[in-house]
């Protein structure tokens, strides 16, 4: 989690002292330099595999419409890989948007966070929220004070959403001229995407053991339920491991401690 600072003094122009911080010192420039650099870096990569997106949407049986409307008004790509997907393997329409849902519940977390962390006026809120994905939320907790925090999600929230939605539009128009996107594999390219920006946050031992649990149940439950049910069941994985490490942690209760064979030795 980024934590606010505040920018240590520098010997000024005539020998007292101005924050580093402020928008006219070198140190500023350069941050801001440094923020954009990297926001660009996430918003160009990211948005490209809209594309992706496109193809696969429209391989699905959606309309040129319905894939732009989703990109513009969903925008949050997991969730779209998930409908799409769900809906290509013959899933039930609303168990498709069931597991698109859930998937997108974890902005309202990380809008809870961004919201102190930013402090935006209320005014630009609803509009912010739109912007709140994994992608700006990592630009922004890594900055390290609030001016670069906004200047980092601002570009990465702009840069992403107009690149994702123009590859968007050229992967829906383009899908006819590729013919059978089966072929190509580009079924594949959704969860790709999605684990090569899941993979780097797993820091610890309970969120690989959460994911790879996640992973089994998917995978073991994919030939026995309706397409979309599996994801769904997967999410169970957190809480579950959640709470065998709680009883873990908890160790031996009072009562197991009395009837354990000396224990008051």
């Amino acid at each position: 989690m980024a934590e606010q600072t505040t920018p240590l003094p520098t010997a000024g122009p005539a020998g007292g002292t101005a924050p580093s911080g402020t928008p006219d010192s070198p140190g500023a420039r350069t941050t801001d330099a440094a923020v954009v650099r990297d926001a660009l870096g996430v918003g160009v990569a990211v948005g490209l595999s809209g594309f992706a997106f496109g193809v696969t949407s429209a391989g699905s049986g959606l309309t040129l419409l319905q894939t732009c409307a989703l990109s513009l008004l969903v925008f949050t790509g997991a969730s779209q890989f998930a409908l799409v997907g769900a809906l290509a393997a013959g899933g039930n329409p609303y168990t498709a948007a069931a597991g698109a849902f859930f998937l997108g519940v974890r902005n309202a977390f990380y809008g809870l966070r961004l919201s102190q962390l930013l402090a935006l006026p209320r005014a630009l809120r609803p509009l912010a929220a739109h912007w709140v994905i994994d992608e700006t939320t990592a630009v922004t907790l890594a900055q390290p004070d609030r001016r670069a925090a906004r200047l980092g999600f601002t570009v990465t929230g702009v840069s992403l959403y107009v690149l994702w939605n123009l590859t968007t539009l050229a992967g829906a128009l383009g899908a006819e001229r590729l013919g059978d996107t089966d072929a190509w594999g580009l079924d594949a390219a959704g969860p790709a995407v999605f684990l090569a920006l899941l993979a780097p946050m797993l820091t610890s031992t309970t969120e690989r053991v959460t994911a790879a649990l996640a992973v089994v149940l998917a995978l073991g439950l994919l030939p026995v339920l309706p397409a979309g049910v599996p994801v769904l069941l997967a999410g169970l994985s957190a809480p579950l491991v959640l709470f065998l490490k709680g009883r873990a942690g908890r160790g031996p209760t009072d009562a197991d401690a009395a009837t354990t064979p000396g224990a008051d030795r």
